[in-house]
């Protein structure tokens, strides 16, 4: 089965990339940058909140191991969809709560599981998150690659 692709924004991606790579069906993940004015940006732009950018994550997957139902059902439940442009103390456009969808499927999918997030009455706010079709995914620099899982590496090899 050819692998596929998601791609998230759910607040600052470290934690977001840290939550999918555990997922079994999930090949490969990667933080970066989309849904910006201008190419190529660096993690100090995108903070500038001068480019329009969102942290997201890149997620690789074999359809045949997880669903994208089944990633946007992780999605759903690992951050809060109610908070426009925030997670937790994260404030900004970069930690706004969007699903970039990757062809026709996925935007009809994550229509779905949105409406299905609204009638299951789960939240007590409206749901803010975007579902728009993805432009270019920008990498983000290496030391933010599996952040959470060098930093646990780094903080064990001290004992």
């Amino acid at each position: 089965m050819e692998l596929q692709k998601a791609i998230f924004a759910a607040g600052c991606f470290w934690g977001v990339e840290a939550n999918f790579r555990k997922v079994k069906g999930v090949i490969s993940t990667r933080v970066g940058y989309i849904g910006g004015e201008f190419n190529n940006p660096t993690y100090k732009d995108v903070c500038s909140h001068k480019t329009g950018h969102a942290e997201a994550i890149e997620i690789r997957f074999d359809p045949s191991k997880v669903s994208y139902d089944a990633l946007l059902d992780i999605f759903w439940s690992t951050h809060d969809p109610t908070t426009l442009n925030r997670q937790g103390p994260d404030i900004g456009t970069q930690y706004r709560s969007a699903i970039f969808y990757i062809n026709s499927n996925q935007e009809e999918i994550a229509m779905k599981s949105k409406v299905i997030q609204e009638e299951s009455k789960r939240f007590d706010k409206e749901i803010v998150t975007l579902i728009v079709p993805a432009s270019n995914f920008w990498e983000a620099e290496e030391y933010h690659q599996e952040y959470l899982e060098k930093k646990q590496k780094r903080v064990l090899s001290n004992f």
